[in-house]
């Protein structure tokens, strides 16, 4: 069925240039509405291939609304002069780029989005409208749905009916009643969302409320009847107009041959610089400067909600908020601190919200000159700590677990966590950003005050408890009051949706408690061995560098790209491989790599390089990253960073130690546990491999792991028509490349790469692979697909992966992003498994009272530090309790291993 594309173009402008940071080209230029819309189309482009499109913008003057009541609009302030200088280029842009753009005098967007809707559904052609006005809402029917390219919210009439509670048939009579404040229609007073749904459900329509007010008590009833006679004209009002005469027919709104001249003169002028890389390339690009702050595209404003910041600096406003925290249901609490190292962090002061709007901000620890005498940090701490570790007083945070190390600094173990914002924008959106000014901008449609605004940037940055009171208070405040609203928008779209409720509410947050405590616990590290290993890695590094200046013929900086360059390509005459953006040869790890095939210098630079990075990141590093209070060393896992679910380790990244070379096993001999106990690992084996049977349910993969046979020489022998107990060493290499190599997506041409082979060859190896297992083959197709029609795919418990550009036009961005898509289910598959693992193996020590504990997860594996007491049973237990998390079609497999230090129990 054809498609026709609407955009409503004037809401797409406002929410664009107030949700955006003020962005400006070279000149002084705004440029956010420019850039804003100009992103949201690209992006809804790449999504919906339509066959007939346009973008309607509101005509200046009046239009017949106005002329039937004068108050319509009337309110709202001017349009300002950064956003009109704005419009003229965007529309040269819009048609530029080539989409059709339509103003209509005497009448608004809406209405002609409503005439071509209603003309296109005459005519059989499908509608999507792009908008964030609820009002368009009321045009969904069968052949109409409605989208909101901000929030990736789209509505046909159940969704509607879900949104609002009323199907889009009585969306009219609803907005009659509750009124339309950004439009200066009133509704009837104190009728609210609630009450106008009581009442529509109640009696069916607006005209049979009308027909039963007398029968309606209260004020609100009364209100009711006093506003009777305005009704009518406020449904007239906000009713779409669907019949304008002398508009374009929808099959003629086609795309136009792009006017590559003018949109290369805008993006020049704007400094988009991606844009204009796209039309003359990256050398292009390069010449122009890049613009400052630049920000994606955010969510549309919000409605505005009055608010009422407090700082609380007698006990008896302490008095009355804690009364309010001890009997609210939920509270959002955020805290302000001296440092962003969770583990040195200090309290400067605590916020607190129980109502969207409303907060409040005990400050406790500043010293900026004349500050206002401050209630006592340790007595306030006191006073909020029963509160604070009561299981059954609920709270929601942004990223609870750095302010769960804060409070544990000051001995208080906080608990009642119910709700973390960060980790439901994780669950929902994968793909996108989650700091809070991000869900804000996104889900709010709010600018929130940055951090920089207040404590500025760079070596010029103060600290927080130096912030003058009232606008740290102004900041304080807000976070608790946005996160509660965050909350209140995300939370409900769990509702209904059993997969992704379940990896919230019972992976993430579990998950979350466990990582906290990882974190916490910390490992053990033997500086003297880094110190060691870090002397003879210099002195290697060192003979490295002269075996270069002697292959060379001459001294050289060996980090240095150019000079690298010269001396391989200009002075060696090497082949060059591929160029760096601005042109010249590069000398990446890719091409070095390709190069140390058939020449040594590219290979002994690649061991220089390895060595030099061993040593600057781990040997150097790690002993300057002992926390002095512990001793031990604690990395911080960001459990919302990775879009497979996927943890990530840093300061220091525990996760990277590269383990196939000698030098790299060599750093984890370092990380080793006291006296009296022991380092255990326990790692699933072939995960992936694992879920990828799972996933396919391939009888011969399946059946491999059934029987426990070694799936590399089982695949080995389906691949070259042998028996298991007749394959080679070679012939098990090539077949472990492509077990390994088809879960991420690898091509015949890497295949052959990776194992030296004609590309022909490895094409050869690839169809009898998918020949004798075509149950693989069928999931690959069936993952592209799923993520082709719904712009994701899902792990084995539910967890959403999105994939921006599996519907891009860009070849490259759509061939990786189908990649991804056969990769991802089984990366978050295991992702799964392994947090499952840690909730399971740190609830069974907590029940069993033991002493060992978590120390550490890196990938597919656990790393404990165990009492020798407890060794036997931990060394039991870890089998079972990890190979029962989840019933897959296959077993999970798991590998333990003991030893003083991490890399002997590996």
């Amino acid at each position: 069925m054809p498609l026709l594309l609407l955009v409503d173009g004037s809401s797409y402008l406002y929410r664009a240039f107030h949700a955006l940071p003020d962005l400006r080209n070279k000149a002084g230029e705004p440029t956010g509405a420019i850039y804003g819309v100009l992103n949201m189309l690209r992006r809804l482009e790449s999504d919906y291939k339509a066959d007939y499109k346009a973008v309607v913008f509101d005509a200046k003057g009046k239009t017949f609304r106005d002329d039937w009541y004068p108050e319509y609009k009337a309110h709202r302030p001017p349009m300002p002069p950064e956003m009109v200088s704005q419009i003229e280029p965007l529309h040269a842009a819009i048609q530029a780029a080539g989409w059709p753009l339509l103003m209509v005098d005497g009448v608004e967007a809406d209405d002609v989005i409503g005439t071509l809707a209603t003309k296109a559904t005459v005519d059989g052609i499908e509608t999507l409208i792009s908008t964030g006005d609820k009002d368009l809402t009321q045009l969904v029917n069968p052949l109409v749905r409605w989208y909101n390219t901000m929030s990736n919210e789209l509505l046909d009439e159940a969704g509607v009916e879900a949104k609002f509670g009323v199907p889009p048939g009585k969306i009219v009579d609803y907005l009659a009643l509750v009124g339309d404040t950004v439009d200066g229609v009133p509704g009837v007073a104190k009728c609210g969302p609630k009450t106008a749904l009581k009442w529509l459900n109640q009696y069916g329509s607006l005209d049979e409320i009308v027909a039963h007010a007398d029968q309606i008590g209260g004020v609100v009833g009364q209100n009711l009847r006093d506003h009777l006679g305005f009704l009518p004209l406020g449904k007239k009002l906000v009713t779409v107009a669907c019949d304008l005469s002398n508009l374009p027919a929808p099959t003629s709104l086609v795309t136009t041959a792009r006017d590559t001249d003018t949109l290369r003169e805008l993006y020049t002028r704007y400094q988009f610089r991606s844009w204009l890389a796209e039309i003359d390339g990256p050398e292009a690009a390069a010449a122009v400067p890049p613009r400052e702050g630049l920000a994606a595209a955010p969510a549309a404003p919000a409605e505005a909600i009055a608010v009422s910041y407090e700082t609380v600096l007698t006990w008896p406003q302490f008095e009355i908020w804690l009364n309010k925290i001890e009997s609210a249901e939920l509270t959002a609490l955020d805290t302000e601190t001296t440092s962003l190292d969770s583990f040195a962090a200090r309290i400067v002061g605590i916020s607190l919200s129980v109502k969207a709007g409303e907060a409040c901000y005990i400050p406790l620890a500043h010293t900026a000159p004349g500050v206002a005498d401050q209630l006592p940090r340790e007595a306030v701490l006191a006073r909020l700590k029963p509160w604070l570790e009561a299981v059954d007083r609920r709270k929601v945070l942004q990223n609870a677990k750095y302010d769960q190390h804060v409070f544990a600094n000051h001995d208080i173990v906080l608990a009642g966590i119910a709700h973390d914002t960060m980790l439901q924008s994780y669950v929902l959106e994968s793909d996108k950003g989650h700091d809070l000014g991000q869900l804000c901008s996104r889900h709010l449609g709010l600018d929130t005050i940055a951090y920089e605004e207040l404590c500025g940037k760079g070596a010029k940055q103060i600290g927080f408890d130096q912030v003058d009171l009232e606008r740290a208070a102004t900041y304080a405040a807000e976070d608790a009051d946005v996160t509660l609203r965050v909350h209140q928008a995300l939370h409900p779209q769990f509702a209904g949706e059993q997969g992704l409720s379940y990896i919230y509410h019972e992976l993430e947050m579990p998950a979350r408690q466990v990582i906290w405590q990882i974190e916490r616990n910390g490992i053990l590290i033997d500086s003297s061995v880094l110190s060691r290993q870090s002397h003879e890695m210099g002195q290697k590094i060192m003979a490295l560098e002269a075996q270069a200046y002697e292959l060379a013929g001459q001294p050289f900086n060996l980090a240095s790209p150019k000079q690298l360059a010269e001396i391989l390509f200009e002075k060696q005459g090497l082949p060059v491989k591929k160029k760096t953006p601005s042109g010249g040869p590069s000398t990446d790890e890719e091409v070095l790599t390709e190069l140390a095939l058939d020449y040594p210098l590219p290979k002994l630079l690649l061991e220089h390089r390895s060595l030099s990075k061993l040593k600057g990141t781990y040997t150097d590093k790690l002993p300057r990253m002992v926390n002095q209070q512990t001793g031990r060393v604690h990395t911080h896992f960001s459990q919302a960073a990775v879009v497979t679910g996927r943890l990530a380790s840093s300061d220091p990244n525990l996760q990277n130690i590269p383990v196939r070379s000698e030098e790299g096993r060599k750093i984890r001999t370092a990380f080793i546990a006291p006296a009296g106990s022991s380092i255990v690992s326990a790692d699933y084996s072939q995960i992936e491999l694992r879920i990828m049977a799972h996933l396919s349910s391939d009888e011969r993969l399946l059946e491999a792991f059934a029987q426990g046979e070694d799936v590399h020489r089982a695949t080995a022998g389906e691949i070259f028509g042998v028996t298991p107990l007749e394959v080679g060493p070679d012939q098990r290499r090539v077949a472990k490349s492509i077990n390994f190599g088809l879960i991420y997506g690898m091509s015949a041409f890497g295949l052959a790469r990776q194992l030296g082979l004609e590309r022909s060859a490895a094409q050869t190896y690839i169809e009898r692979y998918f020949n004798r297992y075509p149950g693989v083959a069928r999931y690959m197709e069936e993952a592209r697909e799923a993520a082709r029609q719904t712009g994701y795919v899902e792990t084995a418990f539910g967890r959403r992966l999105w994939f921006p550009d599996i519907r891009s036009s860009n070849g490259n961005r759509r061939q990786g992003a189908e990649r991804a898509a056969i990769n991802a289910p089984m990366q978050g598959t295991a992702a799964d498994l392994i947090k499952m693992s840690m909730i399971a193996v740190q609830n069974w020590l907590e029940r069993s009272a033991l002493q060992s504990r978590l120390v550490l997860q890196v990938h597919d594996e656990l790393v404990l530090e165990v009492p020798d007491g407890e060794l036997n049973e931990v060394r039991l237990q870890l089998p079972r309790l990890m190979g029962q998390v989840a019933e897959l079609k296959v077993p999970l497999v798991v590998e333990v291993g003991v030893g003083p230090n991490w890399e002997a129990a590996h």
